[in-house]
């Protein structure tokens, strides 16, 4: 395999982990969502915000995907193509995981805000403090991919 497509590899990885975790990220919020609002309609716009929140880890896959092709050059060596799969791997993996989480956060939020929806402007805090990993991973994954 050539690094090349090492590389590639890593960065499809990488969009491919962080789209996983926020497609049931959403999946959780969507669904806990049409419940609350099959009850009240009215509340949809304080439940939109958090429905959405484990999507941004599936945009910083995907961002992430778009500025690693500049790190790939045809005919680059094995370790180069290395260097650049390991530096998304943080981004893939805290992607992956706090969108899943996120969506657990959210959800339980959520539920909250069916019962008392004046206290939709402080539950979003909960999954927003998940939403710091993603950014952490996406931060270090940038920084290691630029020096690659």
């Amino acid at each position: 395999m050539s690094g090349e497509a090492i590389a590639i590899l890593g960065l499809a990885i990488c969009a491919g982990l962080c789209g996983v975790g926020s497609a049931v990220g959403l999946y959780k919020t969507g669904s806990a969502a049409a419940g609350v609002l099959a009850e009240d309609a009215k509340k949809f716009s304080k439940v939109m915000i958090l429905v959405l929140l484990p999507a941004t880890q599936g945009i910083y896959g995907f961002v992430m995907a778009l500025v690693g092709q500049g790190a790939v050059t045809a005919g680059m060596s094995v370790g180069s193509g290395w260097l650049v799969f390991a530096s998304v791997m943080p981004l893939a993996i805290t992607g992956l995981v706090s969108a899943i989480f996120q969506g657990k956060a959210a959800t339980s939020c959520i539920y909250a805000v069916a019962k008392d929806e004046k206290l939709s402007g402080k539950l979003i805090m909960f999954p927003a403090m998940v939403e710091t990993y993603a950014i952490f991973g996406l931060v270090i994954s940038l920084l290691f991919t630029l020096a690659a």
